[in-house]
């Protein structure tokens, strides 16, 4: 129960670190501690510093700081909602959670309002006499470090605006959001436990409570409590699936009582938006939304739709390539694996549909589709009936010349 408690507190720290206002707020209270501190601090040096500080000099400074970080600050904040918009009209909403969690406009944000705090602590302890002429020079020297800070950041800052939320970055981040949820699948496709012998016969459903995606699953939470109460559990809403009357949380073998029933949903967490976290296929999805918009008449960029097919061919080769670790972790918990018909079917299906008519995306699918056959030949028929389905719905879309050119691609993709 203790291996259960800590991984759910690190899923929740880590959590709670992608949100904007947790470093801000971190930050806010590191640069109130540092400017208060220079006035403690100051009796307490056993040497006297000889800098002679001008008239107002610190105050000075800190009305200047003040100033600016206030604009900056405003600046930085109308930058990356423009951003987050922006990736939500021309990519996908679902790459939005992605650019909020950037560390780096993160920083910059937390780092403008901290200067922005310190500088009107500092005003306001100048004001009252806090400091003592040993504490002004600490603050002095505080402020001048302060601006070092500020200015690097700010350039920091400036380099990466001109790339943070373009269609290139956010194809990227949702790549490497869905390699790594992908490899942590193929390490794991069962989360660790047994995997699934199919529908039980007399065996207790357990519902949710309330509708809703579930993002996370407390495998080792289900198997502390099958052990505890000699029952077998059966997943069958996994991450990705929604949770309701329908489908049950879990099909239990064994006595079943309310607190059964009460711990097994709380090893669930269910929201109302898929995450990246436990759930594959949404990464994968996340992509082919991309290349589908961009096909869209009102877009019409077939060249976005080829770099997300270039994406998820990377994404594809590289889970893959991991192989499933044996162990069983969780002897008493048995659950369904996401199925590679299913995630290819997500990935290729809508870019074959809306991309049917477009004889440069059906090339690059074919040749993307028959890589990723050679790479895996244990999953190669899955790949190939892909590619089939695909040249079936292009050969009745496009016309005699440019279909001339997609049978030749097929030839030379595949061999024949």
């Amino acid at each position: 129960m203790a291996t259960t408690t800590r991984s759910s507190l690190a899923s929740f720290f880590l959590r709670l670190g992608r949100q904007v206002w947790v470093r801000a707020a971190v930050f806010t209270l590191i640069a109130v501690i540092v400017a208060l501190a220079a006035g403690f601090l100051g009796p307490l040096l056993p040497f006297e510093l000889g800098i002679e500080l001008g008239q107002n000099a610190v105050g000075s400074l800190l009305q200047i700081i003040a100033t600016a970080m206030l604009t900056v600050s405003t600046f930085s904040v109308t930058a990356m909602v423009t951003a987050f918009s922006s990736a939500t009209t021309t990519a996908t909403p679902r790459s939005t959670p992605l650019l909020i969690a950037d560390p780096t406009s993160q920083n910059a944000v937390s780092t403008f309002v901290g200067a922005f705090t310190f500088s009107l602590v500092g005003i306001v302890a100048l004001s009252t006499g806090y400091y003592t002429p040993q504490g002004r020079i600490i603050l002095f020297v505080s402020t001048l470090v302060i601006i070092g800070i500020v200015v690097f950041t700010l350039l920091r800052w400036i380099s990466h605006l001109s790339t943070f939320g373009r269609m290139a970055d956010v194809i990227d981040r949702v790549e490497k959001a869905a390699t790594t949820s992908f490899e942590v699948h193929a390490a794991a496709p069962t989360l660790g436990a047994r995997p699934s012998a199919g529908r039980v016969p007399d065996a207790t459903a357990v519902h949710a409570e309330q509708v809703g995606y579930v993002t996370h699953i407390g495998v080792a939470a289900l198997d502390r409590l099958a052990h505890d109460r000699g029952i077998e559990v059966h997943v069958e809403a996994t991450p990705g699936r929604i949770a309701d009357a329908r489908v049950p949380l879990v099909r239990i073998v064994g006595d079943v009582d309310d607190d059964v029933r009460q711990a097994v949903r709380r090893a669930f967490r269910i929201e109302h938006h898929r995450t990246y976290e436990q759930d594959p296929r949404f990464g994968v999805i996340a992509l082919t939304e991309i290349g589908t918009r961009a096909l869209s008449a009102a877009t019409n960029d077939p060249g976005t739709a080829i770099e997300v097919i270039a994406a998820l061919q990377r994404v594809f080769a590289r889970g893959l390539a991991v192989e499933p670790r044996p162990d069983v972790d969780y002897e008493r918990v048995r659950v369904v694996a996401p199925r590679l018909q299913d995630l290819v079917d997500d990935a290729f299906r809508p870019l074959a549909r809306d991309g049917a008519a477009d004889v440069e995306v059906q090339v690059r699918l074919q040749k993307c589709l028959a890589s990723l056959a050679a790479s895996a030949p244990a999953h190669a028929a899955v790949f190939r009936d892909a590619a089939r389905a695909a040249y079936e719905r292009s050969r009745r879309a496009l016309d005699r010349a440019d279909g001339r050119v997609l049978r030749a691609a097929v030839r030379e993709a595949w061999g024949l």
